[in-house]
């Protein structure tokens, strides 16, 4: 049963990260900036890729001691993500491509190590008062929310088509 967790929830992870690579992608410039809600469409971005980041480790300290955010301490600066109030900083889109593609790879290097358990303990998070396991369904749930919000403003705003991903990483 752990092979087939592990299993199923790659693949989700995968196609959900595929959704955000093909919206990343097909962004227009003009609406890179724009509100989707309340927050610009590569802050909405970066917001998902930062809390997907977070919750793949055991606490919030822990995102700030990976290289890739010691890497990029201009883009984390002040990791606003993790104070109480309105995201103010903008992010270009190479940088979220890589932020993207960092956290893919630790999504399956975390996945891969993870044991029955690692699964069944407590989150580590306050206010996730559940397993690990399902802190990673809930994980790929919250990226799906905002990925709705970002394609069906694509589609209306920019006419611009964002597909299905149902399982896996699919190369568009």
């Amino acid at each position: 049963m752990l092979n087939t967790f592990k299993a199923l929830i790659t693949n989700q992870y995968e196609a959900v990260f595929c959704l955000w690579n093909t919206c990343i992608d097909r962004c227009p410039d003009s609406r890179w900036d724009e509100p989707i809600v309340n927050l610009a469409f590569c802050q909405v971005a970066f917001h998902t890729l930062f809390f997907t980041d977070v919750y793949l480790g055991r606490d919030f300290e822990a995102v700030r001691d990976q290289a890739f955010h010691r890497d990029n301490a201009g883009s984390f600066r002040d990791y606003e993500e993790l104070e109480d109030r309105k995201q103010e900083l903008l992010y270009d889109r190479p940088f979220l491509q890589s932020y993207l593609t960092h956290c893919r790879t630790r999504a399956s290097e975390v996945i891969a190590a993870e044991t029955a358990e690692t699964l069944g303990a407590p989150s580590g998070f306050p206010r996730k008062d559940f397993s690990r396991a399902e802190l990673h369904v809930c994980n790929i749930r919250h990226m799906h929310h905002h990925a709705a919000h970002v394609s069906l403003r694509l589609k209306l705003d920019a006419n611009v088509d964002i597909p299905w991903f149902g399982s896996g990483w699919k190369d568009v």
